[in-house]
């Protein structure tokens, strides 16, 4: 590691020129974040009965939650979970589905038209947002949602996006004992925060050694199990935090197809860094496949661990998540671009504005309401 490198980032003044809006603050204070959302979510009520199937409907950072949640209840409980990045709902959304809207901006877009079709199908709907179009939509439509604080980027308002989901599920009988995984979650949140914090050193601080190990190249994360979504959420966090190019991939599909791409990768592969998700309780057959694909890697990528920490699976994940987070902003640090600013995303945004699209699902919202 370069003497530049570590003086950059042990310099707390040096990381607030770049992190201008304080993006590490919301990765320092993740374990009190998730303790709001938490109390937050205890506001929840509704009167839905148990669904046959529950669909989250959101984009970018207000539908990672929804990723999240998917891994964490797969082995869990016998109803699909599906999430939806798209206009539309899937064909089976019916009135027997539990259709969860999430905006954090409450302006997305895709998920006000999927709101707008949950709508006309009689679903059992839910929303989750810090107000404007969808909270107004789903008051005079009379449907049950939560708000949650406003201000955030998305991508760290994932406390508030997450947890409720967590609660939601356990309110209508899907799953039960939330409220014991997610308390040492929070308790091993204060103590991994605390263990990347800014003013700990690189020596002793695994996020900001990741950091600068993968600087320069593009990260490729690879997941399985319940840490497929976490693998995706690091990616994304490359993405809009580090301004970084990213890919994720999950064992065991990348072994019948992703490793055949570097098997003639030669000099390309000194583009990337590889960044392999670890769990203790991760079965033999995935340890024997983590441990041969890394054999199998050329010898110029760079390779890296990020092991899980805590007992429950909740904990697991979001200690896990949690790194990732810390090495996306202290990676925009090192790249000297400042972490919260997505101006690709405002500018699309802008132009897509412009065609109307939103526009005519309001109206239709809007007559939708008038009409009840």
């Amino acid at each position: 590691m370069s003497k530049v490198v570590a003086t950059v980032l042990d310099d707390i003044g040096e990381i607030r020129k770049v992190d201008k809006s304080n993006m590490l603050a919301f990765c320092v204070d993740a374990a009190e974040h998730y303790r709001k959302a938490a109390r937050t979510a205890e506001k929840i009520s509704l009167q839905y009965a148990s669904p046959a199937n529950i669909v989250v409907a959101g984009m970018g950072g207000s539908a990672i939650g929804g990723e999240l949640l998917k891994d964490w209840v797969r082995d869990k409980v016998q109803v699909p979970v599906e999430v939806n990045r798209d206009y539309a709902l899937p064909a089976y959304a019916n009135k027997k589905s539990l259709v969860v809207v999430v905006s954090y901006s409450g302006e997305t877009e895709e998920t006000l038209s999927a709101f707008l079709d949950a709508v006309k199908r009689k679903c059992m709907i839910f929303c989750v947002s810090s107000g404007r179009s969808l909270l107004e939509f789903a008051e005079k439509l009379a449907v049950p949602y939560l708000r949650v604080p406003s201000g955030m980027p998305p991508r760290a308002a994932l406390p508030y996006l997450f947890v409720p989901l967590l609660k939601l599920l356990e309110k209508v009988g899907v799953v039960e004992g939330v409220s014991g995984e997610l308390s040492e979650a929070i308790r091993l949140l204060e103590r991994v925060c605390g263990e990347n914090a800014p003013e700990k050193p690189v020596k002793s601080n695994f996020a900001k050694t990741l950091a600068s190990g993968i600087n320069g190249s593009i990260p490729v994360v690879y997941g399985f199990g319940v840490f497929r979504s976490v693998a995706q959420r690091f990616k994304q966090q490359f993405n809009e935090n580090s301004k970084v190019p990213s890919k994720w991939e999950f064992f065991s599909e990348l072994d019948h197809n992703e490793i055949v791409g570097w098997e003639k990768a030669e000099k390309l592969a000194e583009c990337f860094s590889t960044l392999f998700i670890r769990d203790k309780a991760e079965s033999n057959a995935i340890r024997s496949r983590i441990e041969t694909t890394k054999a199998l890697l050329p010898s110029g990528s760079k390779m890296f661990e990020v092991w899980s920490q805590g007992r429950g699976v909740l904990a697991r994940m979001l200690s896990t998540v949690c790194i990732g987070d810390f090495t996306s902003v202290y990676l925009a640090v090192l790249r000297n671009v400042d972490p919260t600013l997505v101006e690709n995303i405002i500018m699309l945004k802008e132009k897509l504005r412009q065609g109307g699209a939103k526009e005519n699902v309001k109206r239709e919202l809007a007559e939708l309401a008038g009409s009840r």
